[in-house]
């Protein structure tokens, strides 16, 4: 007898057939209902950054899903299961041919059994194949659940669809349990799938959900790449650029979590679901923007929560928008950091002080709602005034100084100390001192003050005429060199200038660079005092006065013995003592002659005719003309001290030849001869 004919071989057939297509697949894959096509978990996104990566997820989790649902495809149509793309062969023919001879006898005999149950019990309406419907549990047996599904006979869901699915079977007797018939019967028993009956009712919740736009829970189960497993009756992906509005990057965070989502795309024949929970976040945030939208005016005092904080300010959640609070608007006066005066998620009062609509930006102020300090400052802080303050800020340009919470005002750097010598701002101060200063000048339209700090310490130039009179010797070091001369302080706050002119008596001074280095010890006298001006002169070549000694021997009329040291066109510069010249003129040099006896001599250059009689290196006799202290300058005479010479020898012969009548030419005789 062949299989077909053999009642026995078809039944065990037909067990062998319902044990397979009822192993559910692990909890929460993805299976297709009645066209059983395998399912995956991701499908291609209809936003940009839902990648092609994450339609498919990957292979190790498609593999895995596939497999829980190709049992559902071979119960839903057994024979699409043998379908192939290639022509059947003649012995395939004839085994499908048998099958559904098969098939046709065990319909003719259900038929015929369920006339003979009809007579027996009342009349109910009948379960077709592939329909849903809710059972009683009668019994859990070691084969399965035995399920009364309200008709003339009992259902079994077999133990091995449980087992498939990892989980314990949960139903005990009295339970309702959702199912769906099969075609098969086992041990007296119709077959039933709850797996298949859940999957339909998932897919048929999910398609209602994605026409509707409509949200369905879920809960996170598994971390794959490029986001997270969502079960929502089925395995969904759900990218990780649709978890939240900002990107997420702790993806293990989210596991068990119990979310909503929104479905964005769906493939039922492939099983494949993207869902989204960022576009249910849109969407609650548009209704709140709104709503809120339609509230905010300016000059609107509105209650928000610091979401977060920068360093120039404060972004603050209004409940749908936010708005930045910038740190000149969060308290009168200075903060070293916003966070110092609120922190993350503290509720606080701001008011609205700029909505643009279009741009959806919203600036916000919290000092405007607290009272103005400068509002009573004109009053309490005048001209004049001393303040006591804290430094809350160095610059190059100076110091800011709070002289009360919320009133500031600048130092300059100028008016921090007496000193000329430019010194920074944090040379003298540093930010947390406690510091008394002067209100210089008050501007309230601007809300500026400006301070003094050394107008509270004594004015040193105010003594300098007495402590430093004229001729007194100081000492102090070069602070600055100009090409007029050199600055060189000798107390904090007083600067004397040494003028190259005042550097040295003899040596021609064309910059203070000659004589003199930046911070270099330097010795001078004071020549002058200028205490309206603030000026101070000094000399350093008054130091050693060697003009004065020189001036208190000498006087005119002495002839001086002298050397020459230089030659020029209007005479020669003799020099008298170490330091010390004199300028003996051309016209002191020769003799005046008449214009018929100067022969040669006009051709001579003045120069020429200057070292024709003295030459430098020599020593010479020379008469003091006239003597000029103050400007330190000597007249001297060559011919003037020639005559003289001549003079004494004249009057030295006479009195040797006791003849008042000799001549000089006796005297110039004679001498010949005694040479």
């Amino acid at each position: 007898m062949s299989p077909e004919q053999d009642p026995k071989a078809q039944v065990s057939s037909a067990d062998t057939a319902a044990e397979q297509p009822v192993a559910a697949p692990p909890t929460g894959v993805a299976a297709q209902s009645g066209a059983g096509a395998a399912t995956a978990v991701a499908r291609e996104p209809e936003s940009p950054d839902v990648s092609e990566a994450a339609m498919n997820m990957n292979s190790d989790n498609q593999a895995s899903i596939s497999a829980g649902n190709s049992a559902a495809h071979q119960e839903s149509t057994p024979a699409a299961a043998s379908v192939s793309t290639e022509p059947p062969s003649l012995e395939q023919s004839a085994e499908q041919s048998a099958d559904q001879a098969a098939e046709a006898r065990d319909a003719a005999e259900m038929a015929e059994s369920m006339d003979r149950m009809l007579d027996q019990f009342p009349a109910a309406e009948p379960v077709a194949e592939g329909e849903i419907f809710d059972g009683h549990v009668l019994a859990v047996t070691d084969a399965g659940v035995v399920v009364d599904v309200g008709g003339k006979f009992e259902g079994l869901v077999p133990a091995q669809e449980f087992l498939d699915s990892g989980a314990p079977i949960e139903f005990g007797p009295g339970q309702t349990i959702e199912v769906e018939r099969l075609h098969e019967q086992r041990d007296g028993y119709v077959l039933l799938s709850h797996a298949r009956a859940h999957r339909r009712r998932s897919w048929e919740r999910i398609e209602k959900a994605s026409r509707e736009h409509t949200n369905l829970a879920g809960k996170v189960v598994e971390r794959i790449k490029g986001g997270l497993v969502v079960d929502i009756g089925v395995r969904a992906f759900l990218p990780a650029s649709q978890i939240e509005l900002k990107p997420v990057h702790e993806l293990e965070d989210w596991k068990d979590r119990e979310i909503e989502v929104r479905v964005l795309k769906l493939n039922r024949k492939r099983g494949n679901v993207v869902v989204s929970r960022r576009a249910i976040l849109e969407d609650e945030l548009k209704t709140k923007r709104d709503a809120l939208a339609g509230t905010l005016v300016e000059g609107a005092i509105v209650t928000g929560r610091v979401k977060n904080i920068t360093d120039y300010g404060i972004f603050v959640d209004l409940g749908g928008m936010d708005g930045l609070l910038h740190v000149s608007d969060l308290v009168w006066g200075r903060v070293p950091h916003p966070s110092k005066v609120v922190q993350p998620g503290e509720e606080i009062q701001v008011q609205v002080l700029k909505f643009d609509k279009e741009k959806q930006r919203i600036s916000l102020g919290r000092k405007q709602l607290l009272p103005d300090p400068w509002a009573t400052v004109p009053g309490r802080f005048t001209v004049g005034t001393r303040a006591n303050g804290t430094v809350v800020g160095v610059t190059d340009y100076g110091a800011f100084v709070q002289i009360e919470p919320g009133v500031e005002g600048l130092v300059h750097v100028s008016e921090m100390t007496w000193s000329k010598h430019a010194k920074h701002p944090s040379k003298i101060v540093k930010v947390g001192d406690a510091v008394e200063v002067v209100v210089l000048e008050m501007k309230p339209d601007q809300r500026r003050i400006s301070l003094g700090l050394k107008q509270t310490l004594p004015d040193p130039w105010e003594a300098v005429a007495e402590k430093y009179p004229v001729g007194t010797l100081i000492s102090g070091r070069v602070r600055n060199l100009a090409d007029f001369g050199a600055f060189v302080e000798i107390e904090e706050g007083i600067e004397g200038l040494i003028h190259i002119s005042d550097m040295s008596w003899t040596e021609r001074v064309k910059h203070p660079s000659e004589k003199l280095k930046k911070g270099e010890a330097v010795e001078a006298r004071v020549l002058k005092v200028d205490t309206q001006n603030r000026r101070l002169s000094l000399g350093m070549k008054q130091v050693n006065d060697i003009w004065a000694k020189w001036f208190g021997e000498h006087k005119p009329g002495e002839i001086v013995r002298g050397k020459v040291a230089r030659t020029a066109e209007f005479g020669a510069f003799v020099e008298l003592s170490e330091g010390i010249e004199g300028l003996c003129h051309i016209s002191e040099i020769e003799e005046r002659r008449s214009k018929g006896d100067r022969g040669d001599k006009t051709k001579m250059s003045r120069e020429q005719r200057v070292t024709t009689v003295l030459t430098a290196g020599q020593e010479y006799d020379f008469k003091i003309l006239k003597i000029e202290p103050e400007q330190r300058k000597i007249s001297l005479s060559y011919r003037a001290a020639q005559k003289q010479a001549e003079r004494q020898e004249m009057e030295s012969f006479r009195s040797s030849r006791s003849s008042p009548n000799a001549t000089i030419g006796d005297a110039i005789l004679a001498k010949r001869q005694a040479l």
